[in-house]
């Protein structure tokens, strides 16, 4: 039963999460001709790709000791930006990082400020009415960062005190959501970005820090704060991550659909994952997190579709 419910999920994020191939001939026009789309087109006269990053995401995207942005999400997205090269005919195109927060990042991909958003961003059905997703590239949920020493172990154990999210994530939606459910009365308070909420927590300002669960072990991971805080409770939220892009380009969803195919039918994903989320990262702590059941069924089946094609 286990195994055909993960094969389901898998099955239906990588449905939902692919982008849509394009609808015509005229979209999917090779770089040689006159057909680029905006997007495509935009880069190869400019000659370069905009990533947006994330400074306190690990292990997706952050800074590292240099404060250059590093990630499994952005070496991912360079593997777009390889695919793009193709596209457009121009293998030297460069990349220009652009800082986004939980907050902005949508509208920067919105205002064309980036091509690309290579964060820790979970695809939704709300969030797909305004920009694109690449396939799945990891699975998270809702969780709680609280003290060793508070005694919290779910979040009915949160009543009536103070719980920070990080604006713009859907992780605040799924606290309010848990507040009403189980009556709990809490404050819930927002910070600007991940570091700042980890802050609030740190500086007893909070009682408990709720994000993506992956995030919270990269944040206690890098503070080296083991001994005071862990990660506790039900998932309250289920979050699938993608690339974000924009929307109704079906030229650029094409690319950004054979990058993610092209790891996947070269066995590159997986390696990628445990370089980024079981080895020592660059910043030198080790997360430890082996990859789900339900990623390594949508890398597969990105596999299997990338051999079917052929």
């Amino acid at each position: 039963m286990r195994h055909i419910v993960r094969a389901i999920l898998a099955a239906g994020l990588l449905a939902a999460l692919l982008p849509a191939r394009p609808a015509s001939a005229q979209d999917s026009i090779s770089a040689g001709g006159e057909g680029l789309s905006p997007a495509l087109s935009a880069i190869k006269s400019a000659h370069v790709v905009h990533l947006g990053y994330r400074e306190s995401s690990p292990p997706f995207s952050f800074l590292d000791q240099a404060n250059r942005p590093i990630g499994y999400s952005l070496e991912l997205c360079e593997a777009v930006v390889d695919e793009i090269g193709v596209e457009v005919d121009d293998p030297g195109l460069k990349i220009e990082y652009v800082k986004v927060t939980s907050d902005d990042r949508i509208q920067a991909v919105l205002d064309n400020k980036i091509d690309l958003e290579c964060g820790s961003t979970t695809a939704n059905a709300e969030r797909g009415k305004q920009v694109a997703f690449s396939p799945l590239m990891f699975v998270a949920g809702t969780k709680l960062m609280v003290a060793k020493a508070g005694g919290v172990a779910s979040v009915t154990d949160l009543k009536g005190k103070t719980v920070v999210v990080t604006k713009g994530t859907t992780n605040e939606q799924a606290m309010h959501n848990a507040d009403k459910k189980f009556a709990l009365g809490l404050n819930i308070i927002a910070a600007p970005d991940h570091e700042q909420s980890y802050q609030m927590l740190a500086d007893g300002k909070a009682d408990a820090f709720a994000t993506d669960d992956i995030l919270l072990y990269g944040l206690i991971a890098r503070h080296k704060s083991q001994d005071r805080f862990h990660v506790v409770g039900d998932y309250l939220s289920y979050d699938p991550y993608g690339i974000m892009f924009r929307k109704g380009d079906a030229a650029l969803a094409a690319v950004v659909e054979r990058a993610f195919r092209k790891l996947g039918s070269n066995h590159d994903l997986v390696p990628l994952y445990n370089k980024w989320f079981v080895a020592r990262l660059p910043t030198g702590e080790r997360l430890n997190v082996p990859i789900s059941a339900q990623l390594e069924d949508a890398f597969n089946a990105l596999d299997d579709s990338a051999s079917a094609n052929h």
